[in-house]
C-alpha cells in the first residue's frame, strides 16, 4: 500500500478525527469552537486536495501543456474560509454572552443550572 503518495489524505483523517473528538468529548465551549474549526480546516484541505492535478498547469490555454488543475475547489474554499470565520466569530460572541448569563463556559455545569430552575 502506497502511503507516500496519499500523505495529505492521512492529515485530512487526522485532523477530521482531532477535530471530532475535541467537538465531542470537551465540554468547555471554547475548546468546542477550536474543535470545530480544525474540523473545518480537514475539509478545506480535502477540497484543496481535489482540485490538484499531478503535473496540472492553471487553466490558461497554452501550448505543450496538456493537464489543467481544477480551479473551482479553490474558489470554493476562499468562500467557505470567510463563512468559517464568520461562523467562529459569532459562537466566540455566544460564548461570553453565555459566560455573563451563567459565569461559566463549561457544559455540564450550564445544564446543571437550567435543569435546577
Amino acid at each position: 500500500m502506497e502511503v507516500h503518495g496519499h500523505f495529505n489524505y492521512w492529515i485530512v483523517v487526522v485532523l477530521m478525527m482531532i477535530g471530532f473528538y475535541a467537538l465531542i468529548a470537551r465540554g468547555n465551549l471554547i475548546k468546542k469552537i477550536v474543535g470545530l474549526n480544525i474540523f473545518q480546516a480537514s475539509v478545506f484541505l480535502l477540497f484543496i486536495s481535489f482540485g490538484k492535478v499531478s503535473g496540472g498547469s492553471a487553466p490558461i490555454i497554452a501550448e505543450g501543456i496538456q493537464a489543467y488543475s481544477n480551479p473551482l475547489p479553490h474558489v470554493l474554499i476562499l468562500t467557505a474560509i470567510v463563512v468559517g470565520v464568520a461562523t467562529t466569530a459569532l459562537g466566540l460572541a455566544l460564548v461570553v454572552r453565555i459566560n455573563e448569563a451563567y459565569g461559566t463556559i463549561e457544559e455540564n455545569e450550564i445544564a446543571q443550572m437550567d435543569s435546577e430552575t
